[in-house]
């Protein structure tokens, strides 16, 4: 398999990591985004930052957005959730949830692990975050890939 960033997944993989996005997002008012790299220079958790921002993350109406992040080439990777989803998730929540990806990516279940986590993370965020009838996607559902 490649190891840049917008080939290391094929199209099939794209498509089903999207709608993994989507189906997570049905129920809920949080925001799920994916963005992969080819590599991570420096710190995983300062690049992550750089691409939430970039991104807009942290533009959601109630701050619930979270940022699945993968540099395929150096195999590092990040989540990270915005403020209004950090207050209410149980402190160990991400630490686990990097646990679980992390066993399935050593595997190289790279697909499964990312839609395992994202499932997870939208029964979490429509625990706390409930679908609204006003509600709008206010990101886009694409896996984004580094410039």
């Amino acid at each position: 398999m490649s190891q840049s960033a917008k080939d290391f997944f094929s199209g099939e993989q794209r498509d089903d990591i999207k709608q993994a996005i989507m189906n997570a997002e049905l129920d809920t008012s949080g925001e799920i985004r994916v963005h992969i790299d080819s590599k991570c220079k420096g710190e995983v958790m300062d690049r992550a930052f750089e691409v939430f921002k970039k991104l807009k993350i942290h533009d959601t109406g109630l701050r619930n957005g979270v940022l699945f992040y993968l540099a395929v080439k150096n195999r590092k990777f990040a989540i990270i959730g915005d403020k209004g989803i950090n207050e209410i998730v149980p402190e160990d929540f991400w630490e686990e949830l990097k646990s679980d990806l992390l066993d399935a990516f050593r595997e190289g279940n790279f697909t499964d692990g990312l839609i395992d986590g994202i499932t997870r993370t939208g029964t979490h965020l429509k625990q706390h975050f409930p679908y609204q009838t006003d509600d709008v996607n206010e990101l886009s559902d694409e896996i984004s890939f580094e410039n």
